[in-house]
């Protein structure tokens, strides 16, 4: 019984090591640039490790994105259980909506350290150039707390049409991918200078929320509003009698 607990401990410490390792390649390196065989290397273990434990690369990307991924949605549908019950039937403000969100996704990193922070940018690599099966994984991940989030936004700005919020929010999602993939393109066009997003992701987290609450609250464009401005200067001049 003993030799059996002590295999069963051995299996899910290899277990960890790959994916932790996995992890930090598919971030490093993108899917289509990482192989088993660099990852068991990193992880200190044999390629027949890798295909025992996972079978293919395939499998063992979608593990790494499940092990974080459904705890992080977890917490956020939680999250929003609470606030909705503290408002009573109220609507929540949008700023409580997007922090629930997309502040929670940056809370988590900051608490879990080098490796949130891995993960975080594995995360904004992922969402910013997907595989065809990733959106699959994605998709089953995202389903329900993306329907909530949605339900909620619609209840907070019943002024806007729903079209609009649902383009805002995938604007606020490339946003935040973007910032947390961890590439620095401004670097490579300009001499323009930002912090280093794995040493300053708590400065990141308020110039973010800002950012993000600004595009949501902002004017409707002339095609989604309710009422159209008339081309030109939006003055509507007065007939002579």
């Amino acid at each position: 019984m003993g030799a059996m607990t002590e295999a069963a401990i051995d299996n899910r410490d290899t277990r960890e090591r790959i994916l932790d390792a996995a992890e930090a390649v598919f971030m490093a390196c993108g899917y289509d640039g990482a192989s088993l065989r660099q990852i068991t290397g990193e992880a200190e273990v044999n390629l027949a490790a890798g295909h025992y434990h996972f079978g293919s690369k395939e499998a063992l990307f979608q593990a790494v994105l499940n092990r974080r991924l459904h705890v992080l949605n977890q917490e956020r549908l939680r999250v929003l259980d609470e606030m909705e019950a503290k408002a009573g039937g109220a609507p929540l403000k949008p700023s409580q909506i997007l922090d629930a969100f997309f502040g929670t996704l940056l809370r988590m990193a900051i608490a879990h350290g080098d490796r949130g922070q891995t993960f975080l940018r594995l995360i904004g690599r992922t969402l910013t150039e997907p595989a065809e099966f990733i959106r699959t994984v994605l998709s089953k991940e995202f389903a329900d707390v993306l329907e909530r989030y949605k339900a909620a936004l619609f209840r907070a700005l019943p002024e806007v049409p729903k079209e609009e919020i649902v383009w805002r929010f995938h604007f606020m999602l490339g946003a935040t991918s973007y910032a947390i993939a961890g590439t620095d393109t401004l670097r490579l066009v300009t001499d323009w200078q930002t912090g280093a997003i794995d040493d300053d992701l708590e400065r990141l987290l308020p110039r973010l929320m800002s950012f993000l609450l600004g595009g949501l609250r902002a004017p409707l464009p002339a095609a989604a509003s309710p009422n159209p401005q008339p081309r030109g200067n939006g003055r509507t001049r007065r007939k002579k009698p």
